[in-house]
């Protein structure tokens, strides 16, 4: 989709792309060439007859220059013909056909493009850029080519020149991208945390080429510098020196100025020193030299400890020596002004050539004049750089020529009270002051040491006044700036008027210059004062740094600008250009006719009018650097003998500035908003996130912010001292992102949450939310943002916010499942406050009551049945005590939802928990059934029941019962008053609880399937999807998938239909060894019921009793685990027979029933006697009767239940028996080949 997109974008943008330059080559046609004809072999060529004369209707593009080519070689065109007028008039028809045909045209490719989308239009995008426009004039035309006249002699003097300019050019462009940048990220990239030892030496050893080529690149800016003071020194030679007094002149250069040739002489010194002052302040790449150098004597000590020839060395410590020498010693500046400039073998005389010492003079003061209007003012534009050249010239004059002007002297340390500083580069800020008063120490002697002070002091002063207006500064330039973005949006609206099209033109080019010298000042603001503070040390106030950074701000706004609106300043750059060229042309062409009109010829007049002509030559065509640089040294020939007027000269200089600007204008303004500064005061970024965090109102203008950030980006691909430049990428990138995530990405996020879960627990008062008093901070600001774009990613506020949300509020659902309400909630506040779109949850519905969940039950089963009571009828626990003021329950509803969030999986391995439980408890019973205190008293109970039952009517006595309760309590007690049997009882009703778990589990389970089957219409009749998709023929993935859905609808409806006999399992694991001869002690547990079922109904009716006094902790209603376990521990041993025997509920029925006639009939005696206190003392002695004896039947009811469970209706002989005559039928069942003999038999 994304391709698609871009495709459309493409082709939109191409098209408006392409509609641009049809305009500018119809406009170019219209003004320039406005009845140009061609003539080759005798015929005539009209451009605008040539472009469609013999159309007949409107033509497409293609068309129309698929018929120009036709009517070139139409055999018409071989003779001329008489013109009446006809075809002129036949063209304009023709023209305003065309024009109509392309409007029409434009307007249905519009529609496309409003249909395509609503973002696409003449605005560029400036994070996204399928396509690019460069505006940079360029021809494949040399200098020789351009520079042609009739004047050989003038011819190559310019091209001299001219040739040298294009060198430093060079020269300074290479030093710009790459060496400026490959030195001062030596080092970065690397924290000092994580240094290797030895990864200082490996870095240099990588970085020694990059040393060797820079050692070159100086070389070479040394022969060039060398070689421009030789040609000039040729031009003006003043005749005095020995070997050339003999030589004639080139050209008359009395009244010739190449002022460009020493600017650009000056630009190369710029370019050396620049070089020296980053070496000066790299510790880093000075410390890591010495490391480097210290590696080398160790290998030079052991050659074959480093495979490394010894013959290979010392070439090596010489290339390390000299490029240190050269390099490394910050005298690079000085050793090129001080080289040999005179050269007598060549007959070139400099240092005593007093002519070219006036003439360098003269154009240094000139230039320095220039400069010294300007800088400063808003009209600055390049003059900081060219004072920095000035300072260069002038040392490099002193060192030639030995003398001082100390009045420039003066003069150049002036500007140091307006300008404290100059930035080089990125962070390398140059001191005027100290730079003049070391390189010229003649000069600096004559100052007084209170002006070196005081210019000193100045940069104190300007850093302190800079901390005060700062902000004042921003508030002007956002003014200045946001009204010049209304221009500019007001250009692109506006349509241009043919009749006005000379002043409109004007008024854009007034507009894009404004807009080169906005975003200078402002850069040059930003720079100084930053690189001040870092190079002087001062601390930096958060007012200075947010000004600072909406400065910034400002400055990318102008870029986009520029960008936003790249249709319209492709259209114009190139008629403002031809308008340009056409003023100039216009006030040369008056100067050229004063020249010829003046009839008193000299070699000097001639070469002025040669290089008039030259002018106009390089003027006649693209706007280009070598035509451009052309045209300067010709009219620094062309402009002497007063050829212009004071009043003409000028303008024509003026114009000349303005071509240079409008012709370089996208690089311009790409230079001037170059933010890559900015990495050397990263700090200051999150202050700037803080400040952005604070103000969410304009929370946009971080796009700014990072576009700057980006500005780094190209400059770190010339980092040499890593294996590769993306160690550095990454390394820049994860700083950047760490602290976008901790100033503001976290901080939104928390924030964010917060006012969600105080807005939903508002009823809670938790919190002071009157905006009144603790202030507001609309959020919302942040989620209207476009995606921010940062190396090869975009950062999207909103979605970031969303996925921390949806991430958060799914994992608290998890971990707190009844919280699901709360969370719901708080993710439609989202959406509907913020506009967040948030991702259900999709977590299996949960109830309120949820309880314990069964995984933490399996987990801690030992404490829960330890806590919980069992209620055999309604399938439910109940908590025993609690420190709240309500019990927790479970029942099979809650069982049946942790089944459905953890899966059916989870039953099985509940199971074998309890195993393992019953096991460690099964251990303790035996040990209670083997001890000898008890054993004797069973097996003397089971011989006196043995002995007495046929008097006691075959009944166990229930004073005998009583008896060995009350024999058990005198073996002792446990502190909190409990007796062995009481401990014992407890064990019981715990193995009992984990058999009630266990069949809640069972239970939980059927109803988990019953309901995930529920929509199956007829569980006897199931379809088989497998096969039905099979005849259909579909895919084989289908079919998997058929196959598949009937698989899981088998496992629930087997599931649902019986389940697993979770009993039965765990009878048969442990009846073998319960019923094995080794634990022949267990067998007499049958008769420690009827005791132990005492000790239940007391401990029963003192839990009842509790619940109606004030202090309820022990009371309880229900404890079905002990009859459970007592039915389980029963059919282990297969005592069922053994108990009944024992017909002991009937013997207690008996007794209470016996009783309690007799309490009847004291009743009624006593009532006779009307003695009132024995008659309620009986009344109470019935009401304990009749409740001893409901707990017993209670207890009955609820062990006759639980033996239900366990299949007590038979024996273990009798399953046993069961069990064989069923695998014998399986065994015999008739087996014949006709079924029908079958079903004959049946």
């Amino acid at each position: 989709m994304t391709q698609s997109f871009l495709f459309s974008l493409f082709k939109v943008r191409k098209y408006l792309f392409f509609k641009s330059i049809i305009s500018t080559c119809t406009q170019f046609t219209k003004t320039t060439f406005p009845t140009s004809t061609l003539k080759s072999g005798g015929r005539s060529w009209d451009l605008r007859s040539l472009s469609l004369s013999q159309t007949k209707s409107p033509l497409s593009v293609e068309q129309a220059f698929g018929t120009m080519a036709v009517d070139a070689i139409s055999p018409d065109w071989e003779f001329d013909r008489f013109d009446d007028g006809s075809t002129k008039i036949h063209t304009e028809v023709q023209l305003k056909n065309y024009a109509r045909f392309l409007e029409e045209y434009t307007s249905q490719l519009k529609g496309i493009e409003d249909a395509l989308d609503d973002s696409i239009g003449d605005v560029w995008d400036f994070t996204l850029d399928p396509i690019a426009l460069k505006l940079l004039p360029y021809e494949q035309s040399s200098l020789l080519e351009l520079i042609k006249t009739d004047n050989k002699v003038l011819n190559k003097v310019i091209t001299v020149y001219a040739a040298l300019c294009s060198e430093v050019r060079k020269l300074k462009y290479e030093a710009e991208i790459k060496f400026y940048n490959g030195l001062l990220y030596y080092g970065e990239g690397v924290s000092d945390s994580c240094v290797v030892e030895g990864e200082s030496q490996v870095q240099m050893g990588r970085f020694i080429s990059f040393f060797q080529e820079l050692s070159c690149f100086v070389s070479r800016c040394f022969e060039v510098v060398v070689s421009i003071v030789h040609q000039l020194a040729s031009l003006y030679n003043s005749n005095n020196f020995s070997s050339s007094r003999s030589a004639t002149k080139v050209i008359e250069s009395s009244g010739v100025h190449f002022q460009t040739v020493y600017e650009h002489l000056g630009e190369l010194l710029v370019v050396l020193l620049t070089l020296d002052e980053i070496m000066e302040n790299h510790s880093t790449l000075k410390d890591h030299w010495k490391m480097y150098k210290r590696l080398l004597k160790s290998v030079h000590h052991n050659p074959g400890k480093f495979a490394i020839p010894e013959e290979k060395l010392k070439p090596f410590e010489k290339l390390l020596l000299k490029l240190e020498g050269q390099l490394l010693d910050s005298m690079i500046f000085q050793a090129c002004v001080e080289q040999r400039f005179d050269d007598p073998g060549e007959g070139v005389s400099v240092s005593k050539n007093t002519a070219f010492a006036e003439e360098f003079a003269l154009n240094i003061r000139n230039i320095f004049t220039n400069v010294e209007s300007k800088i400063g003012e808003p009209s600055e534009i390049d003059q900081r750089d060219k004072y920095a050249g000035v300072c260069g010239l002038f040392v490099l004059h002193f060192h030639i020529f030995r003398t001082v002007d100390k009045k420039l002297y003066k003069a150049l340390l002036d500007i140091c009270k307006k300008v404290p500083a100059v930035t080089l580069t990125s962070n390398i800020i140059w001191f005027p002051d100290t730079f003049l008063m070391t390189k010229v120490p003649a000069a600096a002697k004559l100052m007084d040491k209170k002006s070196v002070q005081s210019i000193r002091a100045q940069r104190d002063t300007y850093l302190q006044q800079k901390a005060q207006t700062l902000t004042k500064d921003v508030q002007s330039y956002y003014v200045f700036v946001t009204s010049w973005m209304m221009k500019m949006e007001a250009i692109s609206s506006k349509e241009q008027r043919n009749d006005k099209m000379s002043e409109d033109l004007s008024s854009r080019c007034n507009v894009f210059v404004q807009g080169i010298l906005y975003a200078y000042s402002i850069s040059t603001i930003i720079k100084t004062t930053m690189n001040l503070y870092m190079s002087m040390q001062r601390p930096m106030t958060k007012t200075s740094v947010k000004a600072l950074c909406r400065l910034i701000e400002l400055l990318k706004a102008v870029e986009h600008t520029f960008h936003r609106r790249s249709m319209v300043v492709a259209d114009s750059v190139s008629h403002i250009t031809q308008q340009l060229q056409s003023q100039a042309l216009s006030s040369i062409g008056i100067a050229k006719k004063r020249v010829i009109s003046d009839k008193k010829y000299s070699e000097q007049r001639l070469d002025v009018l040669s290089a008039l002509v030259l002018a106009e030559n390089a003027l006649n065509g693209p706007s280009t650097k070598e035509r451009r640089l052309v045209i300067s040294l010709a009219l620094s020939v062309g402009t002497q003998m007063k050829t212009f007027r004071d009043e003409e000269l000028l303008p024509l200089q003026l114009v000349l500035k303005k071509l240079d600007l409008i012709s370089e204008l996208k690089e311009r303004v790409k230079v001037q908003c170059d933010c890559s500064f900015l990495y050397w005061h990263r700090a200051v970024f999150p202050i700037y996130l803080d400040d952005v965090y604070d103000h969410a109102v304009d929370a946009a203008r971080i796009h700014y912010m990072f576009s700057a950030l980006r500005d780094c980006v190209p400059t770190m691909l010339y980092a040499k001292h890593m294996e590769s430049c993306d160690q550095l990428l990454k390394s820049y990138d994860t700083e950047i992102m760490q602290v976008f995530n901790e100033h503001l990405l976290d901080k939104l996020c928390k924030e964010i949450e917060k006012d969600l879960r105080l807005s939903v627990h508002t009823h809670l008062k938790l919190d002071d939310r009157n905006p009144f008093k603790v202030g507001m901070k609309d959020l919302a600001h942040f989620f209207s943002l476009k995606p921010i774009r940062f190396f090869n990613r975009f950062i999207h506020i909103k979605a970031y916010v969303t996925h921390y949300l949806d991430k958060t509020f799914y994992n608290l659902t998890t971990v707190a499942l009844h919280d699901w309400a709360t969370y719901s909630e708080m993710r439609n506040l989202a959406t509907q406050r913020y506009g967040l779109t948030m991702t259900e949850a999709h977590l299996p519905s949960q109830t309120l009551e949820q309880g314990l969940d069964v995984l933490e039950i399996m987990r801690n089963i030992h404490v829960f049945v330890s806590r919980y009571l069992y209620n055999l009828n309604n399938q439910i626990f109940i908590e025993k005590t609690s420190n709240n003021k309500h019990l927790n329950t479970i029942n099979i509803r809650h069982i049946a939802n942790s089944i459905r969030t953890h899966g059916t999986g989870i039953m099985n391995t509940t199971v074998n928990f309890t195993y393992q439980f019953l096991r460690k408890k099964f251990y303790i019973f035996s040990q209670f059934m083997y001890d000898e205190h008890i054993k004797s008293r069973l097996i003397k109970d089971i011989r006196f029941f043995r002995e007495t039952k046929d008097q006691s009517d075959q009944k166990y006595p229930f004073e005998r019962a009583e008896k060995f309760n009350r024999g058990i309590r005198k073996l002792g007690i446990t502190p909190d008053g409990q007796s062995y049997l009481d401990q014992f009882r407890q064990l019981i009703s715990q193995i009992g609880n984990a058999m009630g778990y266990v069949r809640m589990i069972r239970s939980g389970g059927l109803h988990c399937c019953s309901s995930a089957i529920r929509f199956v219409p007829d569980l006897e009749d199931i379809v088989n999807f497998e096969e039905l998709v099979k005849e259909e023929g579909l895919s084989e993935e289908t079919q998997k998938a058929a196959s598949l859905l009937d698989s899981v609808l088998g496992d629930l409806t087997s599931n649902s239909a019986e389940g697993t006999e979770y009993f039965k399992m765990l009878v048969g694991v442990f009846a073998p060894e319960f019923r094995s001869v080794k634990n022949m002690h267990l067998r007499n547990f049958y008769m420690i019921v009827p005791p132990l079922t005492v000790n239940f109904v007391e401990h029963s009716i003192g839990c009842k009793e509790k619940l109606n006094k004030k202090n309820k902790g022990g009371a309880a209603f229900t404890d079905d685990g002990f009859a459970m376990g007592v039915a389980y521990i029963l059919k282990l041993l297969d005592q069922y027979l053994e108990f009944d025997s024992l017909h002991w509920f009937q013997a207690v029925r008996e007794k209470y029933m016996k009783e309690m006639s007799a309490v009847l009939k004291e009743q009624n005696v006593q009532a006779a006697c009307q003695d009132e206190k024995l008659l309620q003392t009986m009344n109470l002695t019935q009401k304990r009767l009749d409740i001893n004896l409901q707990e017993f039947e209670l207890l009955h009811f609820s062990l006759s239940s639980a033996r239900i469970f366990f299949r007590a209706d038979k024996t273990a002989a009798e399953e046993t028996q069961e069990r064989k005559d069923r695998e014998t039928a399986a065994k015999t069942v008739p087996t014949c080949t006709d079924g029908s003999e079958l079903l004959r038999d049946s």
